[in-house]
């Protein structure tokens, strides 16, 4: 994607606005030199971060300075083996930068091949290329599902665009000749030629996100915002509890200062998660690169934790359920006294030989019945708001097509017998009326409307549906069908693709106030008959519930649909302002690819969420027994080298191995209390056998470097079996990778005493370490069982309150 190229304090050329002929354009020449002159349509920014930002937010972070002081601190008094934790920590930095850059490099590729494509006039012929190497006065043309890239000026056609993604106002708009359109507004109907009159930064669109950013605060996702929440928390303490650390076990305690710097240290980088953060980048980066192989584009990376999350798919009719390719079927007459097949045939034929093919039904339509051409006075093109379109022929009269509710208003009852035999088969229904007069946009006078015959149409049910709808009923994710379509044709396809409910169906247009929406949404399946609008209000309503909500959509009418749900996603055959608005893009715009990007989300989610528990683990702690020793006359039991060796073996990489495995249940809960309640079982197992160890020692009058032994091996035993706990279920991968990390730490302990600074023990102290170890592991399971029996009680208390405050337990009624 071509992006804005800093030109520093050289001055760019001048050139004057030209009045582009709209059937010439402007030559190579002029387009050259807008380019030299800046006057390109190149981005205000890349979608993603340079190199540069990506070396520096991985490399310029709070908890890399920390490290480095420590560092120094360690290189001050002359213990240079216990700064270890600075190589795993630049380790860990160079690792997200690469994890980072390559995803990056990844996205860079896929946008650039879903990049809007728009056709352009130029020395007289007709070009496509990218949005973003069009220049101000070019001439283009804008069609139905284009958003409009740059402001532009219509100098000939009509178009009726809707602003609600730059202005709010979601009415559809006629822009006719000598009427601007704003970039950022998409065409819902009509053919126009433009002329571009503010590019790249000047445009509406961009100096509205210019403005935006100037007070920007990007959204986090839950599980992000936790993380910077619990390392801002960490930070706060991290400076005070360093300092009074040293000087209680300086100053109060007499160490020597060596030895006060070293357990400092180790408590401190005990209480820092320096893996956690990496942990989630890298995990996220490799999810989108795992994404892409699957042909999905991933806009935002937030929408991986929110397809974790997703309760309820919303799903169109055509191209979901069914295949794209519509097929007409022949007329079914409906007064052949007055209009014969002849003249039905007759009439569709000229209708649609002025057709331009903006959509599948009318492409359906053109295969049909496109025949002789009649003069043509005046058309309405089709929207999704009216759901009807006209034309008027000089000589003929003016003649609709559309859905037949929306045509034939309160007289549809005349003809719904045969509309609803139709469309309980799966066929979706047209209505060709002739009009007398001339049809107004704004509404059609419905007594001068005059039946003329049914068109039913048929798509094809994709032969992957079912299965693809089989697995989220499995899953535990409901469907919502919601389309424009009589809702008996759309729940009979619903029915034929396996959908649970499909016999739930209501006509949107019964749904009149909010309360209906709410309604509406827990009890039925299928909608039909929806407006862009209510497709937007039916989303709300859904997340109003407490539901995580996914929607698919290609067209047009799905873009603000799409723009509110919590995960949109948008096939890359469908409207370019659909692509643009959605979160992830189906490259290869197939349904059936869904169950594997849900089950990506949630893989990565469930993992990062199980892994995070390690970390915490160890900072619970820490954090706890540094506050003890605070309280209560004893060292920090540890030095930082010894640390550094359980955090690699017992946190780092088993999380990142747990990371990659497959996991497909749905997320549930909050991320942050999910993961400390998994955690608080063995940091509280290591606080209170370490506390044991520290109070023998104080009885038995135990060295300190046995005492730092004995502790290390306490925590690589609890380590083990926290690790053995959230490996559940255990899989032959997950027992090895068990059985390599106990190895690796009785290795450390037998052949590299030296460099852990571990040393041998007397048999007192020998005996009492596997006094501990075996209480550590009695420790654990019953401080297990009581979190899980706590969670039942809170579980038993939240079904009793159903939603009611704490206090109505206690106020005498019986529920």
């Amino acid at each position: 994607m071509k992006q804005r190229k800093d030109t520093g304090s050289t001055p760019l050329p001048t050139v004057p606005v030209k009045e582009t002929l709209p059937d010439f354009g402007l030559t190579a020449e002029e387009v050259s030199e807008r380019q030299n002159a800046a006057l390109d349509n190149a981005p205000v920014e890349s979608p993603t971060k340079t190199v540069g930002q990506i070396i520096l937010s991985h490399s310029l972070t709070f908890f890399n300075l920390v490290f480095l002081i420590l560092a120094v601190c360690l290189f001050i008094v002359g213990t240079f083996k216990n700064t270890l934790f600075l190589l795993i920590a630049i380790a860990n930095t160079l690792i997200g930068i690469f994890q980072e850059i390559r995803a990056k490099h990844t996205i860079d590729k896929m946008t650039l091949t879903t990049a809007q494509r728009i056709t352009a006039i130029r020395d007289g012929q007709k070009m496509t290329v990218r949005s973003d190497t069009l220049v101000r006065d070019d001439i283009v043309e804008f069609a139905p599902g284009d958003q409009i890239c740059a402001d532009a000026i219509v100098v000939t056609g009509q178009l009726q665009v809707n602003e609600a993604l730059v202005t709010g106002e979601a009415d559809q708009i006629t822009k006719s000749p000598g009427e601007t359109l704003l970039s950022g507004s998409f065409v819902v109907a009509g053919h126009a030629r433009a002329r571009l009159t503010k590019v790249g930064a000047q445009s509406y669109a961009s100096r509205l996100t210019l403005e935006a950013k100037r007070n920007l605060r990007i959204p986090k996702s839950e599980m992000m915002l936790s993380l910077s929440r619990l390392i801002r928390v960490i930070g706060i303490l991290l400076i005070p509890m360093g300092v009074l650390l040293f000087m209680k076990q300086y100053s109060v305690l007499g160490m020597p200062l060596k030895d006060a710097m070293e357990s400092t240290v180790a408590a401190l980088i005990g209480m820092i998660p320096e893996g956690l953060y990496l942990l989630t980048s890298v995990a996220l980066a490799v999810s989108v690169i795992k994404l892409s192989r699957k042909k999905v584009l991933t806009q935002n990376m937030n929408c991986i934790e929110t397809l974790a999350r997703v309760d309820v798919l919303c799903v169109d009719k055509t191209g979901t359920i069914t295949e794209e390719k519509m097929v007409a079927g022949d007329p079914v007459l409906l007064n052949e006294a007055d209009f014969p097949a002849a003249r039905v045939n007759e009439v569709l034929g000229a209708y649609y030989a002025i057709a331009d093919g903006d959509n599948d039904t009318e492409n359906a339509m053109i295969r049909k019945f496109r025949a002789a051409e009649w003069d043509c006075r005046s058309r309405i093109p089709f929207t999704s708001a009216t759901k009807w379109s006209s034309a008027v022929f000089a000589g003929e009269g003016a003649f609709l097509v559309g859905a037949p509710e929306f045509i034939l208003g309160r007289r549809f009852d005349l003809i719904r017998e045969a509309v609803d035999m139709l469309s309980s088969t799966g066929y979706r229904v047209l209505l060709l009326a002739q009009y007398d007069g001339i049809p107004d946009p704004k509404g059609l006078q419905i007594e001068r409307v005059y039946p003329m015959a049914l068109i039913p149409l048929t798509n094809r049910i994709r032969p992957d549906a079912p299965e693809t709808f089989r697995y989220f009923a499995e899953q535990g994710v409901s469907i919502r069908v919601i389309s424009g379509d009589n809702p008996r044709t759309v729940a009979e396809v619903a029915r034929q693709a396996g959908i649970p409910g499909a016999s739930k169906f209501i006509d949107a247009a019964k749904l009149k106030e909010d309360a209906d929406y709410d309604e509406a949404v827990e009890k039925y399946t299928v909608f039909g008959r929806v407006t862009p609008e209510q497709k937007r209000k039916l989303i709300r309503a859904l997340q109003k519930a407490g539901h995580t909500v996914a929607m698919t959509g290609d067209g047009v009418n799905d873009v603000l649909a799409l723009k509110d749900a919590d995960c949109g996603i948008a096939m890359a055959s469908g409207s370019d302002a659909a692509r643009r608005v959605a979160q992830l893009v189906l490259l290869d715009s197939n349904f059936k690819s869904m169950p594997s990007v849900v089950g990506e989300g949630r893989r990565v989610i469930n993992n990062i969420q199980r892994s995070a528990s390690l970390f915490l683990v160890k900072n619970i702690f820490s954090f706890l027994l540094a506050l003890l020793t605070l309280i209560f006359e004893m060292p920090y039991p540890l030095v930082p080298i010894q640390l550094s060796m359980v955090s690699a073996l017992l946190i780092g990489a088993p999380s990142f191995f747990l990371a990659l495995e497959p996991n497909r249940e749905r997320v549930r809960g909050r991320f942050m209390l999910n993961v400390l309640r998994q955690a608080f079982p063995g940091g509280l197992t290591n606080v209170l056998i370490v506390l044991l160890l520290q109070a023998f020692a104080a009885v038995f009058a135990i060295p300190n470097d046995q005492l730092c032994t004995m502790a290390t091996a306490i925590l690589s035993v609890v380590g083990l079996v926290v690790l053995l706990q959230i490996s559940h279920p255990l899989s032959g991968k997950r027992t090895v990778m068990i059985a390599v990390m106990a190895i690796g730490v009785i290795i450390c302990f037998a052949a590299l005493g030296p460099v852990f600074d571990f040393v041998a023990l007397d048999t007192g102290a020998a005996l009492i370490l596997t006094t501990l170890l075996i209480l550590s592991v009695f420790v654990m399971q019953t401080l297990l069982k009581l979190f899980n029996f706590g969670d039942s009680l809170l579980e038993k208390l939240r079904k009793k309150l159903n939603g009611r405050p704490l206090w109505t337990l206690f106020d005498g009624e019986d529920e």
